[in-house]
């Protein structure tokens, strides 16, 4: 069974498919959430915007990335006030504790760059850390929740960077909206209200429950106003002194302390959080047919992205629209494909010998796709691309808590960036008004095979976990913008934005349109997808090539959300899954 799969097999899904209950003996899907938690007022998914745009899962940290973007700043600018409010309206997908990936376009010199905020495990992280005394893989459920979890968080670390090279504004000028937010209150969105009543173990630590827990001793509900002094006042540290605040001072000390604490308390050390770096280079681009398609290197998904992309420029996908279950038999082969590699190979590449560049050789590609048969055949293999090393299967599960948003701004400069606490509320850990996350379960609980094989994707010290994060950038062969889009989904990740660009470029519709196809997740000998959204047609024909569609796979539901360059201006789209909008000026 591929961890693909068997990360599917241990996640139930509920209405809202983020409440991740990995590895928890007798959990229960979370329930359904009740059409009344639902805003009546439809929010505007796709929008039309003459000069700039935000698309992202929460209006209010739209409106706080737009108040950026009228007030002269940049898209870099917008995007630190969007995670930053995010933060506090999303806290169980991302924040001020987690980590993320963000490529970057820059209009003058049609460059795109790549950014990392991938989280780090601590000096003091071992490779048998998530095993038992007998050597048996810990209960995934307790390791999210144990202070062994957390890695290092980059993400603010990284948009730091990225503001002071991209930026217009002051980096102090930044915070004032979600500040605003935490310290008068905002109404609890449905999405975080569900996700904070939910069974998942992080959802009843101590901390959560404080925080989510009215002082009447009821819970907080959709539409309650919920205030946060605590984040404000952190937001003003952030503000006036940069990450700093928050890794050196009494804000790591909090941290430490926090993780120190059990059951199974961590290593994380002072020296651990002021060492971070975040990284900065050249985006990883790679042409598809009339365009340039650009992704983060590993330890990101962007690899596997392009992968699957490279495989299907073999094939006649382009002639079989999504109406034609051969469209889809296609998309689904390729990434099982690409997700037989991707199990097998990626990892840190500080660490591990990954091989980005033989895995996307197009010699390499047209040698996987010409396995694709005329029916499905057993699971495939991995390749042995050039540079392949000796890596034995992978065991790693990867649920998700995750979210995605782009920005545009009036310049023509945009952001593209995928953030995230790995799962529902990160650790369940809170310091400082905001969620640690429990971004080292990412990694392999196995560091070798039954054979001795080592495992890509195993814990070490300072190592970053293997991620699905993939925000993604399109461009002409002129270097100019067309699209970005991204998506949470834990490993699913990989194929949300593989399906958003293949309807886009393949399949020649708008982007809204594009996300709005129904999702279909293939690995190993599994097809989980929304079969209901699929026409009779297309089940009938996938059927009849060894393809059975299996629903509520337990994946994260995508939250695809991205800005296309239209004529005139832009076109924002957001998921319809999520809470999501897209509005610009």
């Amino acid at each position: 069974m591929s961890s693909f799969r068997r990360a599917l097999k241990f996640a139930p899904l509920g209405a809202l498919a983020s409440l991740i209950t990995l590895g928890i003996a007798g959990a229960a899907p979370p329930a359904p959430v009740a059409a009344a938690q639902v805003p009546a007022a439809a929010p505007v998914r796709s929008a039309f915007a003459p000069h700039a745009m935000v698309a992202a899962a929460n209006p209010m940290a739209v409106e706080a990335g737009l108040k950026v973007l009228r007030g002269g700043g940049s898209a870099v600018d917008a995007a630190v006030a969007v995670q930053a409010t995010l933060g506090l309206v999303e806290p169980q997908s991302s924040g001020l504790g987690g980590g993320s990936f963000m490529v970057f376009y820059d209009a003058k010199t049609h460059k795109v760059t790549a950014y990392n905020g991938r989280e780090r495990a601590p000096a003091g992280a071992t490779p048998d850390m998530f095993l038992n005394p007998d050597g048996t893989p810990m209960n995934h459920g307790a390791a999210m929740v144990s202070g062994r979890s957390a890695g290092v968080p980059g993400a603010i670390a990284m948009l730091h960077l990225a503001q002071s090279q991209h930026g217009r504004l002051k980096w102090s000028q930044l915070f004032a909206e979600p500040e605003r937010l935490a310290d008068q209150g905002f109404p609890v969105p449905g999405r975080m209200a569900a996700a904070a009543a939910s069974r998942a173990p992080q959802a009843q630590t101590p901390d959560a429950v404080a925080y989510f827990t009215k002082p009447d001793g009821t819970r907080y509900k959709q539409g309650d106003i919920i205030r946060n002094p605590a984040y404000a006042a952190t937001l003003r540290k952030l503000a006036a002194e940069g990450p700093k605040a928050i890794l050196e001072g009494p804000i790591a000390a909090a941290i430490v302390a926090k993780l120190r604490q059990g059951p199974v308390p961590g290593s994380m050390t002072l020296e651990d959080l002021k060492s971070y770096r975040p990284e900065s280079g050249p985006a990883l681009c790679r042409p598809y047919r009339q365009y340039e398609v650009c992704t983060p290197p590993a330890p990101s998904g962007g690899p596997s992205v392009l992968e699957a992309l490279g495989i299907l420029s073999h094939t006649d996908i382009a002639a079989h629209g999504p109406t034609d279950p051969q469209g889809w038999y296609l998309f689904a082969q390729a990434s099982r494909l690409m997700y037989a590699d991707r199990d097998r190979y990626m990892g840190d590449p500080e660490f591990v010998k990954t091989p980005t560049e033989g895995l996307l050789d197009p010699a390499y590609t047209a040698e996987r796709a010409t396995l694709i048969g005329a029916v499905a055949g057993p699971p495939p293999p991995p390749g042995k691309p050039r540079g392949a090393p000796d890596f034995g299967p992978d065991h790693t599960l990867e649920p998700g808590g995750t979210t995605h948003f782009t920005v545009v701004d009036a310049a023509g400069n945009v952001v593209s960036m995928t953030t995230t606490v790995e799962s529902i509320f990160g650790d369940g850990r809170m310091v400082a008004g905001f969620f640690l996350n429990n971004q080292l379960t990412d990694f392999s609980f196995s560091p070798k095979q039954s054979d001795g094989a080592p495992a890509a994707n195993a814990v070490a010290p300072r190592k970053r976990p293997r991620s699905a994060m993939s925000p993604t950038i399109i461009l002409d062969r002129q270097g100019r913008f067309v699209a970005a889009v991204g998506s949470p989904g834990g490993p699913a990740i990989v194929a949300y934005d593989l399906k958003a660009v293949v309807g886009m470029v393949d399949w020649k519709l708008s982007l809204q349109q594009a996300i709005e196809l129904p999702n279909m997740i293939a690995a190993g000998n599994f097809y989980a997808t929304e079969p209901d959204k699929y026409p009779p047609a297309v089940v009938a024909g996938l059927a009849a090539k060894g393809m059975k569609l299996t629903g509520g796979f337990g994946a994260e539901a995508s939250g695809l959300h991205g800005i296309e360059k239209v004529p005139g201006g832009l076109r924002g789209a957001a998921d319809p899954r999520r809470e999501g909008i897209s509005k610009g000026y």
